[in-house]
């Protein structure tokens, strides 16, 4: 099975709380709400360097996803 790059998550645990996962490597789980990052890869230090470098950009392409899904409920 192929999932989408990005998915949105709930919880009714967490009702303020917005996730975002990211299913390709490397993959994550970002809370919108409070940019809270759980990885859900292991890394070596060389993968440190490279990790930090696009932690950023995956972020923020988090963050248009979210933000392009709601204008689509909206809609």
């Amino acid at each position: 099975m192929e999932f989408p790059r990005f998915l949105l998550g709930d919880n009714t645990d967490y009702p303020e709380a917005i996730f975002v996962i990211h299913t390709q490597f490397p993959r994550f789980i970002i809370n919108l709400q409070d940019d809270e990052v759980e990885w859900l890869e292991d890394f070596d230090k060389s993968d440190e360097e490279e990790l930090q470098n696009e932690a950023e950009n995956l972020i923020k392409e988090a963050s248009e996803f979210y933000d392009r899904e709601v204008e689509r409920y909206q809609e």
